[in-house]
């Protein structure tokens, strides 16, 4: 992995993309609870401060929580909602829903809010431009697949949502873009600015995750945290270790720009 760390750190325009919880944050029953571990914090202090290197979060949290949790500053890139949302130099890009959509997402939450009511711990959340069904906070796990059934049950009712699996959350969306989508646009959105092709460093820990890493072109690298089948062509353990892989690229980069 070194040997992969050390290339992708000596690119001459280097972005470095992020998914928040599990990845740079451990999974916590609240969600509101999460924050960056001490170790990557300081990492992405260290690369955001270098020339020609961008870090950005990419995750499926709404836009508002994903800023909070992460401490984002105005000059901070955001892609939230599985790349629904983008914040890029503190201005947002317009969500323009239609009416279609927005009586879509009433009709939803009318039917999932009395089957997520029904299931002790189990919560719904509320985003931009669908819901989500979560279930880490559930004591019975027997439980668990009659709540996912019910609910993709009233999604199809309703037509018209993409839906998606996550750790302990199942999704429904009225916009079928994912974190592939987030990839690219931050890529597209640093391409005037960057004096080259920008290279890219995708982490993430989810199945989600797997959309960022198949965009990824032969210099990028994908980093996948914890187990479980992935695109990425790199791996680490967990959280810790990758704000352990997260510090020695920043020593790399640092080293690379002073090079330069």
């Amino acid at each position: 992995m070194a040997s992969e760390l050390e290339r992708v750190a000596q690119a001459p325009d280097l972005l470095v993309a992020l998914d928040f919880d599990g990845t740079v944050s451990p999974l916590v029953d609240d969600p509101a609870e999460s924050r960056l571990v001490p170790a990557a914090a300081a990492a992405i202090a260290r690369l955001r401060a270098l020339p020609r290197t961008w870090v950005a979060f990419v995750s499926g949290r709404p836009l508002a929580s994903l800023a909070r949790v992460t401490g984002a500053d105005d000059d901070a890139l955001l892609i939230g909602s599985h790349g629904v949302e983008v914040r890029i130099g503190g201005a947002i890009a317009d969500l323009g829903l239609s009416a279609e959509e927005r009586g879509r997402l009433v009709a939803l939450e009318s039917k999932l809010a009395p089957i997520v009511a029904g299931v002790p711990e189990a919560y719904l959340e509320h985003k931009p431009v669908g819901f989500g069904v979560h279930t880490r906070r559930v004591r019975d796990k027997s439980l668990v697949p009659g709540l996912h059934a019910a609910a993709r049950t009233a999604a199809a009712d309703v037509g018209g949502f993409t839906e998606r699996d996550g750790k302990d959350i199942l999704e429904f969306s009225v916009r079928d873009v994912t974190k592939g989508d987030g990839v690219r646009a931050l890529r597209e959105l640093l391409g005037d600015e960057a004096q080259g092709d920008v290279t890219v460093v995708y982490a993430g820990d989810d199945v989600t995750d797997e959309d960022a890493f198949a965009v990824l072109g032969p210099g990028d690298l994908g980093v996948k945290v914890g187990p479980g089948e992935t695109r990425a062509a790199e791996r680490v353990a967990d959280v810790p270790a990758f704000a352990e892989w997260l510090t020695r690229l920043a020593d790399a980069r640092e080293a690379s720009v002073s090079a330069d």
